[in-house]
């Protein structure tokens, strides 16, 4: 197994070099980097490339890990942007796994193609997030490798009856102190959804937030909504995964998480099989991971046909839903045919298709969600 890195920008020109000059007698080496958390990173490196290697002979593919976070994403984009400024002829990565908040930057300072029409599977995609990243347009210029959603987790040995509203859940903090943990806005984007979601409760102003214009005044109500939030005996984790380790040891008896992040590890039979989940009114954000493409990819033609490959219906079916659990970046139609009983019951079962429509709710605009996180740092 080749090891797992993530790196910074210096470092990912590193990797991506050492990626050309030793291509194992591969034809063709395909860089694929990915912002995210290490599981983000073994799903190139050892799902996806393996299979598109054995499918497409004398290709290779190098698949990089650039961080969790809007930093993993950042790091990508400092690192196209710096090629483009010395005006490289052709750019070291080929497909990029980015998060919503950077695609503003990748469009309007022309680093990434619009190559979506130029595929086949482009057609099947029929998401909103397709066409729009936190009120950026994006049409044509980006493929949803799926769609995810942040939930209350819980142990129903714990938590006899789950808190179906904020209110609810309020009330049960106060009575279950240090029992719900969540990791603030640093570490993961579990704990910036928690926080997302319970200022739009506070404040009311969800459609604002997300469909514009963007306007200061309307985040008037932010302060006192995060130090109320602050101030509730919770437990503050290190991230995604110590959240999900401290429910799974018992430590914690509910939090907040990526429903991917609670299958996998289910699906690994390392969480305890009991953890349940909760999408709670009015609801908590989700967010999709893009595909993207380079302008000046070295290899623009597979970089293509590795997008096309990995959003088919079938490894949309085999890979994103029934082993990662995340729902579809392709209209769930194509996808949900091929899937397996089991698979569907993880996903939907405690979550079904229409709590998801109703309380799945987007990130806000890039503006406010910058001012979100500034605020609650500053209070």
């Amino acid at each position: 197994m080749r090891p797992r890195v993530f790196v910074t920008m210096s470092g990912l020109a590193v990797l991506l070099v050492a990626g050309w000059l030793h291509p194992a007698a591969a034809q063709v080496t395909l860089n694929v980097v990915t912002a995210g958390d290490t599981n983000m990173h073994d799903l190139q490196r050892n799902v996806f490339g393996p299979e598109f290697e054995k499918r497409n002979p004398g290709v290779k593919i190098n698949a990089v890990g650039s961080g969790p976070g809007e930093a993993g994403s950042r790091v990508i984009v400092n690192n196209i942007k710096s090629q483009k400024e010395a005006n490289v002829a052709k750019w070291n990565v080929d497909v990029a796994v980015v998060h919503q908040i950077v695609m503003a930057d990748l469009i309007q300072q022309e680093l990434v193609a619009k190559y979506g029409p130029e595929i086949g599977t482009y057609k099947l995609m029929t998401a909103a997030d397709g066409k729009n990243a936190l009120g950026f347009n994006v049409e044509g210029y980006v493929m949803p490798m799926f769609h995810s959603q942040v939930v209350l987790a819980y142990n129903p040995e714990m938590v006899k009856t789950p808190p179906g509203t904020f209110d609810e859940l309020v009330a049960w903090i106060k009575a279950n102190p240090k029992k719900f943990g969540y990791n603030g806005v640093k570490g993961g984007m579990s704990g910036v959804a928690f926080t997302t979601g319970w200022v739009y409760w506070k404040a009311g102003q969800h459609d604002r937030y997300v469909s514009g214009p963007y306007d200061k005044g309307a985040e008037a109500a932010w302060a006192a909504a995060i130090k109320e939030l602050k101030g509730l005996p919770v437990t503050l984790t290190t991230g995604n995964n110590d959240t999900l380790d401290r429910l799974n040891r018992g430590e914690l008896a509910m939090g907040p998480v990526w429903v991917d992040m609670l299958i996998d590890l289910k699906n690994q039979g390392r969480m305890d099989p009991k953890i349940r989940m909760k999408l709670i009114s009015p609801g908590f954000p989700g967010q999709p991971m893009y595909l993207v493409v380079p302008k000046r990819a070295a290899n623009y033609d597979l970089a293509k046909k590795y997008v096309e490959f990995v959003t088919s219906p079938e490894m949309q079916a085999k890979v994103i839903v029934e082993r990662n659990g995340w729902y579809p970046g392709i209209d769930g139609q194509h996808v949900l045919p091929h899937v397996s009983p089991k698979a569907r019951a993880l996903l939907f079962e405690d979550v079904p298709p229409d709590a998801l429509m109703k309380f799945g709710l987007s990130f806000p605009l890039s503006p406010y969600f910058k001012d979100l996180l500034t605020t609650y740092e500053e209070n």
